[in-house]
């Protein structure tokens, strides 16, 4: 049944059909240093072509695609960088993301959803072929690419559990990757101790993190499988960060209750996720993300928070609160 009495158009058809130009633009001014450049006060086509070392042809046409799509504006012939471009696409702003964009648009990523007709009809994407594969490089990437975005929800989560000041702490970073959540942590809190989990390959980039920021002494690497290594017992806190949403429902209660049993009575589990509402499509920033999901796991998905307090209940978490952050993601936390 028809709902929309507007007239119908083909925009949107076209507008995805050629979404990929989108992400070349974003791309190809990210490795020209445009929005730098522009930031910097080359604001003429000659100008930023001279900064970017790029033809005048291929700026004039570039900025204007930019323009177009929201990344700059234009005003008597000059280009300027808007708000949002000037914090996250500047390499003078310490929020910057260009690194960001190598990790969503890495091969081992993009190739997944080259066939996504077959991944619908099979409903999963077999393990080796899936991001989720033992030790799979792709996750270096992601350590080294995407601290710029973590570090806002990191700091988020070390607020929400009030750990400056609380004392000595034994601190479970699981999947811990670049391990700037626990770092974070033991940043607040000196009397934190902080075991990090995960492949070794990643975890050499958590433990380089550590050191850079001051904390090497008090963080520990564990390699292996979250599914499988003995971290041990007697932990204050549990980190989950962005790990959940790998994998079903039932495999997630399972190792939550392994979370559960390496906790202290009262000790609490931080899982960072994209929540969608219950209707599943909304807000979109979160809702989107089980896409991702059905294209490069086996079995992931965006949970609504019922689902996600309904796993943590039966793992034994007695109580469950959430504290949304601002943009796409959740804090939700489980205390035994």
């Amino acid at each position: 049944m028809l709902t929309d009495t507007a007239a119908p158009s083909p925009q949107l058809f076209f507008d995805t059909a050629q979404a990929y130009q989108r992400t070349a633009a974003l791309r190809a001014a990210i490795e020209l240093d445009l929005f730098t450049a522009i930031g910097d006060g080359a604001e003429t086509v000659p100008a930023i072509a001279a900064q970017c070392k790029a033809s005048e042809r291929g700026t004039r046409i570039l900025c204007d695609y930019l323009t177009i799509i929201g990344f700059l504006t234009k005003t008597d012939g000059r280009y300027h960088l808007t708000l949002d471009s000037s914090v996250f696409l500047s390499k003078r702003s310490p929020a910057y993301f260009g690194s960001v964009v190598e990790f969503l648009g890495a091969p081992g990523v993009t190739r997944l959803f080259d066939d996504l007709a077959g991944t619908v009809r099979r409903g999963s994407v077999p393990k080796a072929d899936s991001t989720v594969a033992d030790e799979n490089p792709l996750w270096q990437e992601f350590a080294r690419s995407m601290v710029p975005m973590i570090m806002p929800s990191s700091q988020a989560i070390a607020d929400i559990l009030g750990v400056a000041g609380a004392g000595p702490m034994r601190v479970l970073d699981i999947a811990a990757g670049h391990g700037i959540f626990g770092i974070a942590i033991a940043q607040r809190n000196p009397q934190a101790e902080v075991v990090a989990v995960d492949w070794a390959g990643v975890l050499r980039l958590a433990t380089e993190n550590a050191a850079k920021m001051g904390v090497a002494a008090r963080h520990t690497a564990l390699a292996g499988d979250a599914f499988k290594v003995d971290w041990g017992a007697g932990y204050d806190i549990a980190l989950m960060t962005n790990f959940l949403h790998h994998f079903d429902a039932a495999t997630n209660t399972t190792l939550l209750t392994k979370v559960a049993a390496s906790l202290k009575p009262g000790g609490r589990v931080a899982v960072l996720e994209f929540v969608p509402n219950e209707d599943r499509i909304s807000p979109p920033e979160s809702a989107t993300f089980a896409m991702q999901m059905l294209g490069n796991t086996p079995s992931g998905d965006a949970y609504p928070l019922s689902q996600l307090t309904a796993m943590l209940n039966a793992a034994g978490f007695a109580t469950v609160s959430a504290h949304p952050l601002q943009g796409a993601q959740t804090v939700v936390v489980g205390t035994k």
